[in-house]
C-alpha cells in the first residue's frame, strides 16, 4: 500500500512559525495515539518519554544524531489537540524545559473523509539565537517526521496475539 502524498512544510517568516498541514488515510483516534503515545511517537519521531497525557507532565525526546531534548505538555484537548514546549538548541540546561528558549508545536486533529486532517503549527522561533536557520531546520524536519508518522499510521495495524 502506498502512503499518502502531502505538500511540504511552510514557513511564515513573519510570525516565526512553521506550518504543516498533512491527510492521513486512517481514523482519528489511530493518529491521536500516534502523536500522544510515547510508544507510538518514538516509532515516527524521537524516542519519547512521560508518564501521562495531562498539562504539565514533563519527559523527553531523544534522537541519536541531536541528542535529548526536554519536553512539557502545555494542553491537550482529547482527539482534537495537544501542545508540546521544547527548549531550542540554544539552552544550555537541557535537564528542563528552557522557557525563554523554547518552541511549542500543536497538532491539531479533524476527522475528514476518507481519514484524519492533521496540521501542525510550531511557534516561538524569536527565542532562538539565529530564528532563520531554526524555521528552516524545523521545517524539513516536520516534512520528513510527518512523513514517517504517515507511513507508520497508514501501515498495517498490529494484531494482539
Amino acid at each position: 500500500m502506498d502512503t499518502t502524498t502531502n505538500p511540504p512544510s511552510v514557513v511564515d517568516p513573519d510570525a516565526l512559525t512553521v506550518t504543516r498541514s498533512i491527510r492521513i488515510a486512517a481514523p482519528l483516534a489511530r493518529v491521536w495515539a500516534a502523536v500522544t503515545e510515547p510508544n507510538l511517537i518514538s516509532g515516527w519521531f524521537g524516542e519519547a518519554s512521560f508518564d501521562s497525557l495531562d498539562a504539565g507532565t514533563t519527559g523527553s525526546l531523544t534522537w541519536d544524531d541531536h541528542g535529548s531534548f526536554p519536553v512539557r505538555i502545555e494542553a491537550v484537548d482529547e482527539l482534537r489537540s495537544i501542545s508540546y514546549r521544547w527548549s531550542s538548541p540554544r539552552s544550555d540546561d537541557l535537564a528542563e524545559v528552557d522557557e525563554e528558549h523554547s518552541t511549542v508545536f500543536t497538532f491539531t486533529l479533524e476527522e475528514v473523509e476518507g481519514g484524519t486532517s492533521l496540521t501542525v503549527v510550531e511557534t516561538g522561533f524569536g527565542t532562538s539565537d539565529d530564528p532563520a536557520a531554526h524555521l528552516e531546520s524545523h521545517r524539513q524536519g516536520w516534512d520528513s517526521e510527518l512523513d514517517e508518522l504517515v507511513a507508520l499510521v497508514e501501515g498495517p495495524v498490529e494484531s494482539a496475539a
